[in-house]
């Protein structure tokens, strides 16, 4: 079972997101063989797998950590994150993910709602079973609630051409924040350490998962789909709008409403003209001024955690993750 070749560069983490990719497939049982193996598939086509790093690294502070413990609530995060994909693809209707069909465009979108499911459910009995108290599972929960309050968010502003900055923010704070924000928190707190340093350490994630999305986001105007593993401005065709585009606007919003008013008529001419004009008005440069305030507040937290050699590690990867161009 491979992982990202990244994680050759991070033996201290490699050996566990193996065990934890792993776990998954071990708990992957349902009836349905077909979609079984389409769900492990997924899993198992070269994502990065940071949410589960992330847990990982953060339970690595703790000097008597339980390894195989924090492996199975890395692999509760990596779950739940790989059932929320599976329903953003049937919400926008992709047809790839990570470079392979997905399971909606393979089965269905009937069966890819019950195989999105399954995930959650392998989440939950993950975290039920190796939690130590409720407050993970309090703490899962209200992350859920957020992510889903950012998705509905989303849903509810698709095609809103007066979306702002500060809407755009909410929705990537619920919708990745969450999600980075769950890992490193349930890393440094189910590792036996306090509350008050897990709550930290929380925050910290949080700036990581948007720092990670609008470099993702910017990544949809500035990279091909091979790169990507996923089509190209597709978020934009389907009135996702997002920092690059949003930004660009706000220095000139007629000039884009030609374009974004045809909806799903829109054409790979519109398309293109909208980019023009995305750069044209320095809508990629101002999204990276932006990212660059959330790596540095993430950098600048994990520089006052304690010393240890996993803070390095951690600045390390951080800076890897959010200062790539591609």
């Amino acid at each position: 079972m491979l992982i990202h070749p990244m994680w050759a560069d991070y033996p201290e983490v490699a050996s566990e997101l193996t065990a934890t990719l792993q776990l998954i497939q071990q708990e992957i049982k349902p009836q349905n063989t077909k979609v079984a193996d389409a769900l492990v598939e997924m899993i198992n086509a070269g994502g990065k797998l940071l949410r589960p790093a992330y847990c990982l690294l953060f339970s690595q502070f703790a000097k008597n950590r339980d390894a195989d413990k924090m492996i199975a609530l890395a692999a509760a995060v990596e779950a739940l994150h790989n059932a929320t994909l599976v329903h953003d693809d049937i919400i926008d209707k992709s047809k790839v993910r990570r470079g392979l069909p997905t399971i909606s465009a393979q089965f269905g979108e009937d069966v890819a709602v019950y195989a999105g499911d399954y995930l959650f459910v392998v989440c939950f009995k993950l975290i039920a079973k190796y939690a130590s108290d409720l407050r993970s599972v309090q703490q899962d929960a209200g992350s859920m609630e957020k992510l889903l309050n950012g998705e509905l968010e989303q849903m509810a502003t698709r095609y809103n051409y007066d979306m702002d900055i500060d809407h755009y923010l909410s929705q990537v704070s619920g919708k990745t924040g969450q999600l980075f924000a769950l890992s490193s928190f349930i890393g440094t707190y189910e590792s036996g350490q306090s509350l008050r340093f897990a709550k930290k350490v929380e925050k910290i994630g949080l700036n990581i998962g948007i720092a990670f999305q609008l470099l993702d986001d910017i990544l949809d105007y500035t990279a091909d789909a091979d790169t990507l593993g996923k089509p190209v401005h597709e978020d934009m065709k389907q009135g996702v709008y997002s920092a690059p585009l949003i930004l660009a606007m706000s220095q000139n919003r007629a000039a884009f409403l030609p374009y974004l008013q045809k909806q799903h008529a829109m054409t790979a001419d519109d398309l293109q003209a909208v980019m023009e004009l995305v750069a044209q008005y320095q809508g990629v440069e101002q999204a990276r001024a932006m990212a660059a305030v959330y790596t540095q507040q993430a950098l600048n937290g994990l520089a006052g955690l304690p010393e240890a050699p996993v803070k390095h590690t951690l600045i390390r990867l951080t800076e890897q993750l959010l200062r790539r161009r591609s």
